[in-house]
């Protein structure tokens, strides 16, 4: 979808009206003219009363038609945003234009854009016949220029991470996916480096080639670099790579295993947040770091009871190969920080403890002290993002204490997982500044809604573009 600001002499000929109505029919501030020349008795009888996800399409005099957004009792930032997810996806001209950006709400270009593009978007890459007209162009009322072009940047990446996920894991083996990560960085100016498996060999990568060792399709990390001139500050992100996740020997139940092409979710995240990054020329360093690998079934899969030796920190005794994903973050973690960032994130569909916890809507984050965390926080507000602080409490890591090696990659007791998950990967961080942003939960909409649409989320692109922006931002 193409988003810009409507021309001065505004034409409305063949394109849709979106404006927004208050809760008990009155209309936002320019829905004037809209909200007159509506029929009552349509909206009496349509049963529209402005409340918070309504939408009702009625014929208008200029345009083709005219949508009218519930924005419930008073507009707001998230109001705005959802109702104009919701218009996006009931429009059946190629325009629409807006001026709902003009209700006086800090950010309300911002959230409009936010709503469009994401809540209309769509997947349709492995669809056969479309599904009639849709929205194709938004055109803004007198649209805060720079902000427009700030969120269709941000906006665009949350779609990219979007596309990467919904993708069948049978066309994003490890190879392909780390091809398609370096023609994408690459068209934003960044440097990548891919790793074959002959170089995670020689790298000394255990714990990811211990992972890897089930699938027929080999391992790769990609390291991508923003490295502008004038930089102050430098952030490593890390994002948990498994293109598809069976289990491995320790098996997955049948149901939602279709899900499992999700687990690369981290690794789009954290790969769409530094093309935005590049995109919008944020003066800070980035360097990112997405281990690739199936969790696969087979001959040579790591089982039970193996010990695996990541790049750096403690030996890993491996009890349950389905807790893979913090093994192979361990080797991420670990080559990250050759690069001696100033903060380390890492981001990964990680435990279904914090999905129990938090539940669809929110991601967890564990911070290296409270400040970091406050830092994530802050962003993920800034952003529109859910996050939760959650505890480092280090007693639970007796819990994790091998007889073996120096660590089991699960704690063995019911409680706590996704507690336990951040405390190992603590392990592998050497006292760094280090946040872990758990996104099982939030990293799939189980629901179209607002600017949520069915599928991967790509949640999290957004904080960490005001992440890196709050970091490069003068003290």
């Amino acid at each position: 979808m193409e988003i810009r600001n409507a021309p001065e002499e505004l034409d409305l000929t063949d394109s849709t009206l979106i404006v927004g109505m208050l809760a008990e029919n009155e209309p936002a501030p320019g829905a004037e003219d809209a909200y007159a020349s509506a029929d009552p008795a349509l909206l009496e009888l349509a049963k529209f009363e402005g409340k918070t996800g309504q939408v009702l399409t009625l014929p208008h005099s200029e345009a083709k038609a005219v949508v009218f957004v519930g924005l419930g009792e008073e507009a707001s930032f998230e109001t705005i945003r959802s109702g104009i997810g919701n218009a996006a996806r009931v429009v059946k001209t190629g325009r629409a234009v807006t001026n709902l950006n003009q209700i006086p709400v800090d950010g309300a270009t911002r959230a409009v854009v936010e709503g469009a593009a994401l809540g209309g978007y769509q997947f349709r890459a492995y669809k056969t016949e479309g599904e009639g007209l849709s929205l194709e162009t938004l055109e803004l009322v007198d649209g805060d220029e720079e902000a427009l072009a700030e969120t269709v940047v941000t906006t665009e990446a949350t779609n990219l991470a979007r596309d990467w996920v919904n993708t069948p894991a049978l066309d994003k083996a490890p190879e392909a996916l780390a091809e398609t990560i370096r023609a994408a960085a690459e068209s934003a100016g960044l440097s990548v480096e891919v790793w074959d498996e002959d170089r995670i060999i020689d790298e000394k990568l255990g714990a990811l080639l211990g992972v890897a060792a089930g699938s027929d399709r080999p391992p790769r990390l990609v390291v991508v670099e923003h490295r502008p001139e004038g930089a102050g500050a430098h952030l490593g992100l890390v994002g948990k790579g498994i293109t598809f996740d069976s289990g491995g020997l320790s098996i997955k139940t049948a149901q939602h295993m279709e899900e499992m092409k999700d687990d690369m979710s981290g690794a789009a995240v954290v790969i769409a947040a530094t093309i935005a990054i590049a995109r919008l020329g944020l003066p800070v360093r980035v360097t990112t770091v997405v281990p690739l690998t199936d969790n696969a079934v087979g001959g040579k899969a790591t089982r039970p009871g193996d010990v695996l030796r990541p790049v750096s920190g403690p030996t890993i005794e491996v009890l349950n190969t389905d807790a893979e994903g913090r093994l192979i973050l361990a080797d991420g973690l670990g080559v990250v920080r050759r690069y001696e960032p100033d903060l380390i994130i890492d981001v990964a569909t990680l435990t279904g403890a914090a999905h129990v916890a938090l539940g669809d809507k929110i991601a967890a984050v564990f911070g290296s002290s409270s400040d970091v965390a406050a830092q994530v926080l802050d962003a993920a507000s800034r952003a529109g993002e859910h996050f939760w602080e959650m505890p480092l409490f280090e007693d639970y890591k007796k819990s994790m204490e091998s007889d073996i090696a120096d660590l089991k990659n699960i704690s063995g007791g019911r409680y706590g997982g996704a507690i336990t998950a951040a405390l190992f990967l603590s392990s592998y961080v050497d006292g760094e500044r280090w946040a872990h942003l758990d996104i099982a939960g939030p990293a799939r909409s189980r629901e179209t809604a607002g600017e949520h649409v069915k599928g991967a989320s790509g949640v999290g692109v957004r904080t960490l573009v005001e992440l890196a922006r709050a970091m490069a931002a003068p003290a």
